[in-house]
């Protein structure tokens, strides 16, 4: 099976870490990049050509809903 490219989204680092460590678990599963804010979140889904990216809903700046 291919991987699946992830990028994660989310203001708080243990959030992230969290995330990252349950991915860990799929051998699919590629992180790609990590987002503090909405607007790193779409910056690396385009640079890095993400498949799933895991938004946050609320994040300053631009959120997971914008």
């Amino acid at each position: 099976m291919s991987e699946i490219r992830i990028v994660i989204a989310d203001d708080e680092a243990p959030a992230r870490k969290r995330l990252r460590e349950l991915l860990g678990d799929i051998e699919q599963a590629c992180v790609v990049g990590e987002a503090k804010n909405g607007q790193e979140a779409l910056s690396l889904a385009e640079q890095t050509q993400a498949e799933v990216v895991l938004l946050d809903i609320r994040m300053p700046g631009m959120d997971g809903i914008e």
